[in-house]
């Protein structure tokens, strides 16, 4: 198919998607098509030949940054970060009790979380084939435990079907393969389809269908042990004199189509969603924090950077001193890697060339809503056995994700109870006081589970654009963006580059991140060096 044929097709595809599932699966979907992608990382960069003496000046120390200054200082640069927080890890963060956290507009919430529990509000899971990641926590020593991503007694919901009650994501997901396998079984029994296939291959696939549809000898998808094996009973088998099950009746089709409840079981499917996927063990910051360990020397906190300018000879940076009296200083070096991000970077007196001052102003950032709430116990496990995994429902807040740790211990737990992305709801809860937030998210989630009030203890919500440092939680970029702009921004500018997850097609993941720094890096030690 011709290129410009592609574009438009996949244009297409991705409009519909974004008519029927919303925005939070149109950015799955832009995932699946490539613009994001799995990781290509194979090995950490091989830096040779460094000249003795030669400095390098990083700007932000998230990851990207702090992968640029360990690899770089491995390789006998002179390195230094200027970081804006009080904290290295950028988006690498999560919120415990006793944080304090402050947003654009003043407002200041106090995390009262009890001991040991935390929230992430930046990444919180790391996908199988995130390779850059796994590498440099096994190089670290972070450990890692799984993430569950997919749970088939969580829930899927729907405030217009089913009377808004939430049906199991194993019933869903058994009746709609069941019946749509029985629908194919059906037009190839009455031969529909016999332009399309030949008579093995018709017999291949009839059987096939049975088997993945659970269909019984006249392929229909009806109440029965074969069903109830996938979907549940309605009578789970016992013991003794009450050992015999009672199967479950399936949900009608016209139900099952018209809810829609589909589209969140096909998510999971996704190449970034599919297991298995990981987590630090005691929160994502884990990986901030031993990055730090190693780069202690070099990470300058509470600097804030107002100007970037360079020459044929080198690079200078002001900035604000906070930690020291805000005195204004200048930081020289041979060369700059600069990974704020471009939120923030388009507002700042940056010295490059007018190809990559545009697309620094051209990406714009989601403004995604992430809200933790903690509970008194863990009814999600003790009432309705949810271990981990993610219920999806059409209400503002998406999503609830619960804890993948820690499981059947008593006291408070912490679950993500809402992750809005880019559509019109998360600018709406932007617009709202963090308590307004919070509230909202509990009164979505008692939809879905009752206990949510009366069982509620604390919450933080965590609106990206309104976070100072950020404006946005991650790059948003389009077909056309990344034609006009996405090379001029990851290429070379003099002896300014930039990395960042904004110059990836892994955005809004920390591989993407890692992957750009690296091969930001790259670039500028063919430069330092002399190489090629």
């Amino acid at each position: 198919m011709p290129e410009h044929e592609t574009a438009a097709t996949r244009r297409q595809l991705l409009s519909r998607i974004g008519a029927v599932a919303g925005a939070g699966a149109l950015y799955q979907a832009m995932t699946s098509l490539g613009h994001a992608a799995a990781s290509d990382f194979v090995n950490p960069p091989k830096l040779s030949g460094a000249r003795p003496g030669t400095s390098v000046l990083i700007l932000g120390s998230g990851l990207a940054g702090m992968v640029a200054a360990y690899e770089l200082q491995k390789a006998g640069y002179k390195v230094q970060i200027l970081e804006y927080q009080n904290r290295a890890g950028g988006r690498n963060f999560s919120l415990r009790g006793g944080d304090t956290f402050e947003e654009l507009g003043g407002a200041v919430q106090h995390v009262g979380f009890a001991q040991g529990n935390y929230f992430n509000p930046g990444p919180w899971r790391i996908p199988y084939h995130h390779q850059a990641v796994l590498h440099y926590c096994r190089t670290l020593g972070v450990a890692l435990e799984p993430f569950v991503q997919v749970n088939h007694n969580a829930y899927v919901h729907s405030s217009t079907a089913f009377n808004g009650a939430p049906q199991r994501y194993r019933v869903v997901d058994a009746d709609y393969s069941g019946y749509v396998s029985e629908l194919l079984a059906k037009s190839l029994n009455q031969h529909a389809l016999d332009n399309e296939i030949s008579a093995d291959e018709r017999e291949h696939i009839l059987q096939s269908l049975k088997s993945c549809g659970m269909l019984d000898a006249s392929y229909a998808y009806k109440k029965s042990d074969l069903t109830s094996m996938r979907r549940g009973y309605e009578k789970p088998p016992g013991g003794g004199l009450d050992g015999p099950s009672i199967a479950s009746t399936p949900l009608s089709r016209g139900d099952i189509f018209s809810s829609g409840l589909w589209q969140a079981i096909s998510v999971n499917s996704l190449l970034n969603h599919q297991t298995s996927m990981f987590q630090p063990v005691g929160g994502m910051d884990q990986i901030g924090k031993a990055f730090q360990k190693q780069l202690q020397n070099v990470i300058n906190l509470r600097c804030k950077v107002t100007a970037i300018h360079q020459d044929d000879s080198g690079v200078s940076v002001t900035y604000t001193d906070d930690a020291h009296g805000s005195v204004t200083r200048i930081a020289k070096a041979d060369y700059c890697i600069c990974t704020i991000p471009l939120s923030i970077l388009s507002q700042l007196d940056i010295q490059v060339s007018g190809s990559m001052r545009a697309a620094i102003a051209a990406v714009p950032y989601a403004p995604a809503i992430k809200i933790g709430l903690e509970f008194n116990r863990r009814f999600w496990e003790e009432d309705e056995q949810i271990y981990g995994g993610i219920s999806f429902t059409d209400l503002p807040i998406t999503q609830i994700s619960y804890p993948s740790t820690k499981y059947f211990s008593n006291g408070k737990a912490v679950l993500l109870g809402a992750y809005l992305w880019e559509d019109v709801q998360a600018f709406r809860f932007a617009g709202m006081t963090p308590a307004e937030r919070i509230e909202a998210s509990i009164a979505s989630g008692e939809k879905i589970h009752k206990q949510y009030r009366k069982e509620y203890s604390s919450g933080v919500a965590v609106a990206w654009s309104r976070v100072p440092w950020a404006m946005g939680c991650s790059s948003i970029w389009s077909e056309q963006r990344r034609k006009d702009h996405y090379k001029n921004l990851c290429t070379m500018d003099n002896r300014i580059v930039l990395a960042g997850e904004h110059a990836s097609y892994i955005g809004g993941w920390q591989e993407g991140s890692m992957l750009s720094s690296i091969n930001a890096i790259e670039q500028l030690h063919k430069r330092a060096s002399g190489v090629g």
